[in-house]
Parts: structure tokens; sequence; C-alpha cells
């Protein structure tokens, strides 16, 4: 079963996505990117779904250094963000999902994701 970590520091996201993809994944949530990299240590995800505006260590500082480390380089990245004009900048991200987020989009996009890398590996 394919690993999704799912990064956001509002539960209300966490719980939301974690139920709308726990059926088909194995889903890891966490509240902050630091503690996404002490997971990371353990579980390599197939795809990470990343909030940008978060305390310690936002989203776009995450994806940098996530694409530094050969281990984890290669870890699809989708940006959750609650404004829309974030996506001019994914910086390396696959992809960006608006919130609040439908679920059929999350479970759309997350699928499409895991296909293609999939595909490609």
């Amino acid at each position: 079963m394919k690993t999704i970590f799912v990064v956001d520091d509002a539960d209300t996201n966490l719980v939301m996505a974690k139920d709308a993809l726990e059926n088909d994944y194995r889903v890891l949530t966490m509240s902050s990117a630091v503690k996404m990299f002490n997971i990371l240590n353990k579980v390599t995800p197939d795809l990470i779904l990343l909030d940008i505006e978060m305390p310690e260590m936002n989203g776009f500082a995450a994806l940098e250094k996530l694409k530094q480390n050969e281990q984890t380089a290669k870890i699809p990245v989708v940006f959750l963000t609650a404004h829309a004009k974030d996506h001019d900048s994914q910086l390396g991200a696959e992809d960006f999902i608006t919130k609040p987020f439908s679920v059929p989009a999350l479970q759309n996009c997350v699928a499409e994701l895991i296909k293609q890398s999939h595909l490609e590996g």
C-alpha cells in the first residue's frame, strides 16, 4: 500500500485528508514540517501533501530541504494552500490544492500523481 504524508498545522485539514485517503493509502499525518523530517528518517512516503503556511518551517523551506536530500528529492510534493496566488511559485512541487479542499479534488490529484510516479518508477 502506498504511503501518503499529510503535513498541516490545522487539525481539521489533517482529519479531512486522512478520512478522504485512508481507504486507498496508508496515511500518516503530522502537524509540522519538523515532525515530517523526524519521521522521514524511518518512513519514505510515495507522496507528500504539504501546507505552505506553518510555524517553525513553512512549506517552501520544507520543499527546498526535501529537494536538497538525495533520499527525498524525488518524492512528489503537492502544496496545500489557502491562497490561490501561491501556486505561481510552486518551487518544484508537482501540484497545489487550494484549501478548503474538496475531497474528490484531493483524491483525484493524489491518485493521478501516484499513478504517474508508479509509471516512472
